[in-house]
């Protein structure tokens, strides 16, 4: 069986995207059928259709989603018709050089669905990040579904999905945030502030948030910043360092992804503390640091991909610590809006005006 869905597509290079009608099929072995109630706008859906990604046009776009499972191909057996669900881009293979290492946040051969989801004209869709869930219906692999409590909201929930782990990680997993420790956050929209999340999360003393627009900063605030610092005004290193006894602090989260905000992140930590890049750069640019810097100021320099999560891991736990008001993320859900909008939540994202829009599915 075939079903015709509505979905939200990017047919070339920067041209808006439109929705229209898309063809999902039944499960096959190994697959999950997932009718979608809530996905964010993330920016990496923006760089999908800016073709900065690649250019395997035309994308179905979505990929921070929550839904409900329909259907499931033969074998499967993790999830089944009726569970609420995070979507997830790592459905870990259990059997590559990492998963065996015991480091299966590091899977170097995730899982998607086989079978294409097209036009109506037969035209095969690049899912984002192989899920593809601006529709009302999408196809993944079973192992791209993480069950949690179904009384969770979908809005909220499916940010785990992409940026919010992403941040999350950024401060719990990568960065090892602890009792007591500092930490600075440079770029407070979307990761940025759920990596400020995580850090209260892990009992960080203080945690510093750096942003150029205020907005973002009482953003920041409300989610557990204790100190600001605008670096439009002030200079980054200095305050940070004013802020943590003259040292830096121990662990200082890069969230935008420029040679700028880097060099910042790398100059504001401590000696022997921790850089964690989760900020994605784009091809183009370059670092340059002195070698003896890099040597002499000791500590780490990580980057974090998708917060280091392990979806069946940490989406349940983060779900709990939601339900029990400990993580609060409805307030990174910005907006909700129909399908049709996500065109012009991109724009309202590139402004800076939202965290997240979140598509809402009747």
């Amino acid at each position: 069986m075939t079903h015709r869905v509505r979905g939200v597509i990017a047919r070339s290079k920067g041209a808006p995207v439109e929705t229209t009608t898309i063809l999902v099929p039944d499960p096959g072995p190994g697959e999950a059928l997932v009718k979608v109630q809530a996905c964010g706008v993330c920016h990496t859906d923006l760089h999908y259709r800016e073709g900065g990604i690649n250019d395997e046009f035309p994308f179905l776009l979505g990929h921070e989603a929550a839904g409900v499972v329909e259907s499931v191909g033969p074998d499967v057996t993790s999830v089944a018709p009726g569970d609420f669900v995070v979507l997830n881009w790592r459905a870990v293979c259990g059997t590559c050089r990492a998963c065996r290492r015991g480091r299966p946040w590091y899977c170097f051969a995730t899982h998607n669905a086989t079978q294409p989801m097209t036009l109506e004209d037969g035209t095969p869709l690049s899912p984002a990040l192989g899920i593809g869930s601006f529709a009302e219906k999408t196809l993944v692999a079973a192992g791209q579904c993480t069950k949690v409590d179904p009384a969770a909201s979908p809005a909220a929930a499916g940010l785990l999905g992409c940026g919010v782990m992403a941040g999350l990680g950024a401060a719990l997993n990568t960065g090892g945030v602890g009792r007591g420790d500092s930490v600075a956050v440079i770029g407070c929209g979307g990761v940025g502030n759920a990596a400020v999340a995580g850090a209260r999360l892990a009992g960080a003393s203080k945690i510093i948030a750096v942003d150029l627009d205020d907005r973002k900063l009482e953003w920041a605030r409300g989610l557990g910043a204790t100190h600001t610092v605008n670096g439009g005004t002030e200079d980054v290193v200095k305050a940070i360092q004013a802020l943590t006894d003259g040292n830096g602090a121990d662990v200082v989260i890069d969230a935008v992804g420029r040679p700028e905000t880097y060099r910042q992140a790398f100059y504001a930590r401590d000696l022997a503390g921790t850089v964690v890049l989760v900020g994605v750069p784009t091809p183009e640019m370059k670092l340059e640091l002195p070698l003896l810097d890099v040597f002499g100021r000791g500590g780490a320099l990580k980057s974090s991909w998708y917060g280091d999560c392990l979806p069946e891991r940490d989406f349940p736990v983060l779900v709990d610590l939601y339900l029990q008001g400990r993580l609060d993320l409805d307030a990174f859900v910005s907006e909700t809006i129909p399908l049709d909008g996500v065109e012009a939540a991109f724009a309202r994202m590139e402004r800076g005006e939202v965290l997240r829009s979140v598509v809402e599915f009747p």
